[in-house]
């Protein structure tokens, strides 16, 4: 009985593992509105915790976003997403530095 309970056990737990690695993409590409490529990277460009229909279109308005599991033309990265895109973003993973105090401030 010990025998057919750890097989079950590994078996479950190999198929668990496959499973979330379909979860995962290796390359993330976003199209513009005029279908030009203007992001590229292994990194996803928005978080993808959130749903897409609410990050992408602040980063490309119109645009798609395209990601697969293959890594192929992904090791060159580019980013020309607009600036302001990329200042909302580092603003999101970047931790907050505390305001720089004069010297002669008190407290």
């Amino acid at each position: 009985m010990n025998v057919v309970r750890t097989i079950t056990a590994a078996g479950a737990a190999l198929f668990a593992t496959l499973a979330c690695q379909g979860a995962w993409a290796a390359c993330y590409l976003v199209y513009s509105a005029d279908q030009q490529v203007v992001y590229r990277s292994q990194v996803p460009p928005v978080d993808m915790s959130l749903n897409l229909h609410e990050t992408l279109p602040q980063i490309a308005p119109g645009g798609a976003l395209v990601f697969s599991l293959g890594n192929q033309g992904c090791e060159v990265e580019m980013n020309r997403l607009p600036a302001i895109s990329k200042a909302k973003q580092a603003g999101k993973t970047a931790r907050r530095q505390p305001a720089h105090k004069p010297a002669n401030a008190q407290g």
